[in-house]
């Protein structure tokens, strides 16, 4: 080699050396190194937040998903080298973040969504849901009404959610079906229903669905759902936890809900839901407690310290005028709160950001403080904060190496997102479901690029329109 070619070569090694530092040169950023595995997927984004105890957010990061797991996170240009996955989903002006978690529902009511609006709870309870119930309910309308709840969450970034609804082995396989992760719950309630006859039956058949689908499938979680304290007397509620505990599984149940039911626990039992509840040592085992709108002081000590998971629904109790929860108050008390849309009966839909939004804004008009609740804890409200309200904490709800890949991706290149200063509050305060662009649960890409990969949404479509026509036909003869 002349020494004019050497003289040339050593010059650009030295300037490539002066434009890396240190780090890049010991790193596994090191575009020289080759990946170290094969992974099943790599998800891009232009920001990927991931729910941490930090809050931890990356710009321009990548998860690395093997197995179902996620088994790395950082930034793209590390992940990408040390890495390599035959399915790489794009990130470019996209969020990565945790899916979200639906505390509370009743996912098959999707097929009664309008049926009844603008009723107090109990007027829309006993003159209309529970009648249609009886009247329309088996198991074709759950299944059903199920794939139409889960088309619709898919479709909007939820990955979890609790249901409480009758026939659960169809809802369980429904949900196996999709694709989603769930918590279904054998719905305990005393008077005649589509799927059991009373109290008691209804706990023997929930027997039998827990033993069935306890260890099924790992995204599916088999509890029990008494109703309400106004549904069930004391020696049914018991009866409820004494196999919820000998089974080894959660109860969720509709908890201080309303004016009527508070009022109703002080005729009957001279004492509020929530202190008859502990009375009987209904709440000494795992318990997610829907809307808990009207707990005193002393019961949100009561509450932190069983360690009850409290389900926030702000859209449905604003609609029904159940009350406004003292969400500021539980959150600060070390309850674990989570967000829920309950059913789409009383909602009307099962769109998590709106809660997002709505709960923000109603716990600052109701205190006059615009610094209650601010986007970032009903950000973990709805992610982290929910997978500890269900008992799921330690495997969903934020994005860390050994969790379960549940996970989303969200498009920020339409008008509203437009400019993006704060990621968090466009999460809360933008965000719409229309923006949800990939769902991934279990390491399974449910929808990339808006097209669903489990779901047939024709088909759902035309069962919901088919049943709905019949069920309209029935309602207004």
């Amino acid at each position: 080699m002349d020494i004019s070619r050497k003289l040339v070569l050593n010059v650009i090694f030295l300037v490539l050396l002066g434009s890396c530092s240190s780090d890049d040169l010991t790193s596994t950023d090191n575009p020289i190194i080759e990946p170290e595995a094969d992974i099943d997927l790599i998800i891009d984004g232009r920001y990927v937040v991931t729910m941490d105890l930090e809050n931890t957010i990356i710009s321009n990061g990548s998860v690395a998903i093997d197995d179902g797991v996620v088994i790395d996170v950082g930034t793209r240009k590390k992940i990408h080298n040390k890495y390599s996955s035959p399915e790489i989903i794009d990130g470019s002006n996209r969020v990565v973040l945790p899916g979200l978690i639906n505390g509370h529902g009743h996912a098959a009511m999707t097929l009664l969504r309008g049926v009844a609006d603008d009723l107090s709870l109990m007027d829309w309870l006993t003159n209309y849901i529970f009648p249609a119930e009886v009247e329309f309910v088996d198991a074709e309308f759950v299944r059903i009404g199920t794939e139409l709840a889960c088309w619709e969450m898919v479709r909007g970034g939820t990955t979890t959610f609790v249901d409480m609804y009758y026939f659960p082995d169809v809802i369980a396989e429904a949900v196996e079906g999709c694709g989603l992760r769930a918590l279904i719950s054998a719905t305990v309630i005393d008077q005649p229903g589509p799927d059991a006859d009373n109290a008691d039956d209804s706990i023997n058949k929930g027997i039998g669905f827990v033993e069935r689908w306890a260890n099924r499938n790992s995204r599916i979680t088999p509890i029990f759902g008494p109703h309400s304290i106004y549904t069930l007397n004391p020696d049914q509620l018991i009866a409820t936890r004494e196999t919820a505990t000998r089974l080894g599984v959660p109860i969720s149940i509709h908890l201080s809900e309303s004016p009527f039911e508070v009022q109703y626990s002080k005729d009957t039992y001279g004492m509020t839901s929530i202190d008859m509840l502990n009375s009987v040592k209904f709440l000494d085992g795992p318990t997610i407690a829907a809307h808990v709108v009207w707990p005193t002081d002393e019961e949100i000590s009561l509450l932190s310290d069983k360690g009850i998971g409290v389900v926030h629904n702000p859209t449905s109790n604003m609609k029904i005028a159940s009350g406004i929860a003292p969400i500021h108050k539980m959150l600060a008390a070390g309850v674990s709160v989570g967000l829920g849309t309950d059913g789409a009966a009383s909602n009307n839909d099962l769109d998590m950001w709106e809660e997002m939004r709505i709960a923000s804004f109603l716990q600052k008009v109701e205190q006059m403080d615009p610094e209650t609740l601010p986007a970032a804890a009903v950000m973990r409200m709805a992610t982290i904060g929910g997978a500890e309200a269900i008992g799921l904490g330690n495997s969903v709800g934020s994005i860390e190496v050994g969790k379960r890949a549940d996970v989303i991706q969200i498009e920020i290149d339409d008008v509203h997102h437009i400019p993006l200063y704060d990621v968090i509050s466009h999460l809360v305060y933008v965000t719409d479901e229309q923006d949800v662009s990939t769902v991934v649960v279990d390491g399974k890409v449910l929808m990339q690029n808006k097209r669903y990969m489990t779901l047939d949404t024709e088909r759902i479509a035309a069962e919901a329109t088919e049943l709905a026509a019949r069920i309209q036909k029935r309602l207004w003869q």
